[in-house]
């Protein structure tokens, strides 16, 4: 899928994306709260977490704009226990350098279809509260918030409250 704007196309991810992906990641941990995360992670870690998806069948795609990784989105499990089959929860992480460009909407739309032609039944997120633009950017793809838990998580000196996001995909009973 190409974009507006100079070149950029969002695609599946390759395991060579991954020190990119890491870079954008840690970019969040050091000074966001899209991740609740205090440390930067590792590109061991990183790697084993590729890995995972991989053996998972979970996509991973990224946006790049001339050779250079912009922004990534996934899903995995939402819980492991058997009953949670049919839900996953995503993630999408852009650049400090590209945001409110559209390539969060970009990143969104080949994991939902990837969701729906794996059968799942529901798209679950997990935003910081504060985060105006992301919880805009999952109610303009047709996401609800169905939940807001008060002061779970505590990052830069402070509590924070987290926004379940929820997709149902198809319409099963």
């Amino acid at each position: 899928m190409t974009l507006p704007g100079p070149l950029t196309a969002v695609r599946p991810a390759t395991r060579g994306d991954v020190p990119a992906i890491l870079d954008i990641y840690n970019e969040a941990v050091l000074h966001t709260t899209a991740s609740y995360d205090l440390e930067p992670v590792t590109l061991a870690s990183r790697l084993a977490w590729w890995d995972d998806k991989a053996a998972h069948g979970h996509p991973v795609f990224v946006a790049e704009r001339g050779g250079t990784v912009l922004g990534w989105s996934t899903y995995g499990a939402f819980r492991t226990k058997p009953g949670y089959a049919h839900t996953a929860e995503h993630s999408v992480y852009v650049s400090a350098t590209a945001h409110r460009q559209g390539l969060g909407r970009a990143l969104m739309q080949p994991v939902i279809t990837h969701a729906r032609d794996a059968g799942l039944h529901v798209l679950v997120g997990g935003v910081d509260a504060s985060n105006a633009a992301s919880i805009a950017l999952h109610v303009s793809l047709g996401f609800e918030q169905v939940a807001h838990f008060r002061q779970v998580g505590r990052k830069f000196g402070r509590w924070l409250d987290l926004a379940f996001m929820q997709l149902l995909l198809d319409d099963r009973p």
